[in-house]
């Protein structure tokens, strides 16, 4: 989910900013001690730390992947403060999150360690999970890896009212991201088309790596209407307007139309592919979105097994 706007962007920080050793190596480091840290600064200050606790006891002591997303969001003690005095529920409420870390922790290890297995080109930068300013959720790009912060992500129930399975897939999504051409996922006005795919792909590879696709409800709300859904979207690839399609969700409105129309298109590519090796390596280096399309045998109410 790049979650750009999509960006449920948690504090997890992942940074790309590694030695070459560390990024062939076939073992990816998930931190979550960025949020132990907070909570002791939280809990400290009886849940109303100021800004400048904030930054020189929580920011400016963190991880190197939460300076990450300081530097990428603007991420700073004041900012976080703000957010306390406007939503100070969303920093209460994510005490409840914490208690998944550790499971959370694992199975992402085993999921990225699949992701290698499956993909040996892979580059495995860390994972950190943090807190943020109440958004985004989670980022994930080639040129900075990953970022998610789990006030926010433990806010979108929306998503996924399992919170372990919720944290799991978004941040397997955002993983994807981190190993696709950058001409794809990180161009700045994709079309329908383009967005739908690098989205798509993300969710296919959380599936496959790690179990689910993180926009679950996606296949609920189409159930029945895939060929109508898929038929419109047909009409609306080359719009470089996403409104339709991406980065629409709201928790009253869920929506994001073209994370599942790109899944289905990835995963036919996938399913019709001989050499599913070759398939994944191909989904990852995708740059021309037509061409991929074509050869993925998709078309409007296609079935999939």
């Amino acid at each position: 989910m790049n979650l750009r706007p999509c960006a449920i962007i948690l504090a997890l920080a992942v940074t790309a900013s590694l030695p070459a050793s560390a990024s062939n190596t076939q073992h990816a480091v998930v931190r979550t001690d960025d949020v132990a840290l907070f909570y002791r600064v939280y809990d400290a200050a009886g849940g109303h730390p100021s800004a400048d606790q904030l930054q020189h006891e929580y920011l400016d002591v963190g991880s190197v992947g939460l300076h990450e997303l300081a530097r990428q969001r603007d991420v700073t003690g004041a900012r976080i403060a703000g957010t306390l005095a406007k939503r100070p529920a969303i920093y209460a409420d994510a005490k409840r999150c914490m208690a998944v870390l550790p499971r959370v922790r694992e199975r992402l290890e085993s999921a990225i360690a699949k992701l290698a297995e499956l993909h040996p080109a892979s580059r495995l930068p860390p994972v950190t999970i943090a807190i943020g300013r109440g958004k985004p959720v989670g980022i994930g790009s080639p040129a900075t890896g990953v970022q998610i912060g789990l006030e926010a992500l433990c806010a979108t129930d929306w998503l996924n009212p399992d919170v372990e399975e919720r944290f799991v897939t978004v941040i397997a999504h955002e993983y994807a991201h981190t190993q696709q051409a950058p001409a794809l996922a990180e161009k700045e006005h994709p079309t329908v088309l383009e967005g739908s795919l690098a989205e798509g792909a993300a969710e296919f590879v959380a599936e496959l790596i790690a179990g689910h696709v993180s926009y679950d409800y996606l296949a609920a709300i189409t159930a029945g209407r895939e060929k109508a859904v898929e038929t419109a979207f047909a009409a609306d690839v080359d719009k470089t307007d996403l409104t339709d399609w991406l980065y629409n969700s709201k928790a009253d409105r869920p929506a994001d139309l073209g994370y599942w129309v790109g899944y289905r298109i990835v995963k036919a590519y996938y399913q019709h592919a001989r050499d599913k090796r070759e398939a994944l390596h191909a989904t990852f280096a995708m740059t021309d979105a037509h061409a991929f399309l074509a050869a993925s045998g998709w078309y409007p109410g296609i079935e999939l097994r």
